[in-house]
């Protein structure tokens, strides 16, 4: 451990204890029975928010809240531009709020301060995009199906739509959602992560002083029994969206089937990137670093697999060991942390069981393998780790680890390095480094991933949809055709004059 880059816990005031509301109708109010939970932070091991904790009652109350906004048009029937003009002030207020929100955000989820701080100014180009699809939203018209006829497609909101968020990038994920779903005219009923509830609540915040009329975002504090599953059941909910592990988002589809309703799912991942020994290696050792610790490992996009050329296995490894040491793990609140603390108690020791199990069965240990305590702030963080000697039928080498956890495996060929990407019941992420362009089309093309990444990772932009394949999940986020999950489609058939021939036939009476 010494060898690590850690750095101890910094003098820094905390916020008082945030506490947080529902956002029912318009009104923030507690639950019903007063019911509260908490949340202590995973790097300070103090209590930073107290939230409302949501029943059956709140959340039908929500649910009846969205429906009635979306029924009566007081949203979904607003010209797009007055929708996107709302979009815009909370994009100006969310950059406006960035520490406020960025400083809960750490305490809560235990990553970095500047990462959060990132995650939430980043999120404001969201909401700007959102709003340029809510102004340039339309159908399609059909004038050659004759002189008599005129065919219209036209875009409509699908209706109320549950959103259900994750604690590893709440702000983030929220933002890939929710104004996507306004911008379309949908009215909806949002449920963050018990873990990280409290950025949620500030959203919701900047909605209210944007001028989001009441009842069009509701927020529900709490668990997922009772309060996600309701909004997974509810009869007038038209649509859920949720992001999480794979395992949950079966149950949510299973939930769903008995209303039919439509269900969008962003789910876990086991992600690759593949290293050919043409490759610029400086960069790619640097972003396969990147990709493993970013977030603490605890990303769906995370680059947990690397798949590397027997030639440039060695010493590639060797390069990755000693950037990895100089990564910084410890005080989130620190700007200079890179890497913070792993979510929860129960979690840190899963991620270490996976490492445990995979040395006992063969995998060499090149770096890290335990819990790490920081000075000051206690052991609920862990070692930068690296694994080679990795077969593919290993559990660490097919399940989601979540953490900061690499595996090394090694191949020979294009068609050898494909079919290690591809064999896993994932398909979210994959890379490939090479100078050699053909190499980069193959692999793009052959990969079963929803985003391929070439001589990069993790870049992203709100104008390119972002999903997966096989189980990890179903549908896409930002871009148009993320914008196009919150829209039902209907089709107008016009006929032009008294042209239509009469289907029943009129027969002369005889004399």
């Amino acid at each position: 451990m010494k060898d690590l880059t850690i750095l101890p816990a910094i003098a820094a005031e905390l916020p008082k204890i945030f506490e947080g509301r529902h956002l029912i109708d318009g009104v923030w109010s507690a639950s019903a029975d007063a019911q509260v939970f908490e949340r202590v932070s995973p790097s300070h091991g103090v209590v930073v928010s107290r939230s409302a904790k949501g029943g059956i009652a709140e959340c039908e109350a929500a649910i009846t809240a969205a429906r009635n906004a979306f029924d009566a048009g007081r949203w979904s029937r607003l010209s797009g531009k007055d929708r996107a003009t709302v979009l815009l002030r909370v994009a100006a207020l969310i950059e406006a709020n960035v520490d406020r929100i960025a400083i809960q955000e750490t305490l809560e989820s235990g990553k970095p301060i500047t990462q959060s701080r990132g995650e939430v100014s980043g999120a404001a180009d969201l909401w700007r995009y959102a709003a340029s699809l809510a102004r340039t939203m339309h159908g399609d018209s059909h004038n050659s199906l004759g002189d008599d006829m005129l065919g219209m497609v036209l875009k409509e909101p699908i209706g109320v739509v549950s959103i259900i968020t994750p604690w590893n990038f709440p702000f983030w994920i929220l933002s890939q959602k929710l104004p996507f779903a306004l911008a379309a005219g949908c009215t909806v009923v949002v449920k963050p992560s018990e873990v990280t509830p409290s950025s949620t609540v500030m959203m919701g915040e900047l909605l209210v002083e944007a001028g989001l009329p009441a009842g069009v975002c509701n927020i529900v504090l709490g668990f997922g029994a009772p309060v996600g599953s309701l909004m997974s059941t509810h009869e007038d909910v038209d649509m859920v969206t949720f992001t999480g592990s794979t395992a949950v988002g079966k149950k949510i589809t299973q939930a769903a089937s008995g209303t039919l309703k439509k269900v969008a799912l962003e789910l876990g991942g086991k992600n690759a990137q593949v290293i050919f020994p043409d490759a610029d290696l400086e960069n790619a050792a640097d972003a396969v670093v990147f990709g493993a610790y970013f977030n603490v490992g605890q990303c769906c996009n995370a680059s947990s697999r690397i798949i590397v050329h027997e030639d440039i296995a060695s010493s590639f490894v060797e390069r990755v060991v000693a950037l990895s040491r100089a990564v910084s793990f410890g005080d989130p609140l620190d700007p200079e942390t890179q890497v913070g603390a792993i979510v929860t108690p129960a979690h840190n020791d899963k991620i270490d069981g996976y490492v445990k199990d995979a040395i006992a069965a063969g995998a060499r240990l090149e770096l890290g393998g335990h819990t790490l305590d920081v000075p000051g702030l206690g052991d609920q963080f862990y070692q930068p780790t690296i694994l080679s000697n990795v077969s593919p039928n290993m559990p660490i080498a097919r399940a989601e680890v979540f953490g900061p956890v690499l595996t090394v495996l090694t191949f020979r060929t294009l068609d050898e390095a494909i079919a290690l990407t591809n064999d896993t019941s994932y398909g979210l992420s994959a890379g490939v480094w090479s100078e050699n362009v053909h190499t980069c089309l193959e692999f793009a093309r052959r990969a079963e991933a929803g985003t391929v990444w070439t001589n990069t990772w993790m870049d992203g932009y709100p104008e390119l949809a972002f999903g997966g394949m096989k189980q990890s999940g179903q549908g896409r986020e930002i871009g148009r055709y993320g914008f196009d999950e919150f829209l039902e489609v209907k089709s107008v058939v016009m006929r032009v004059g008294r042209t239509r021939a009469p289907w029943v036939k009129t027969r002369e009476k005889s004399v």
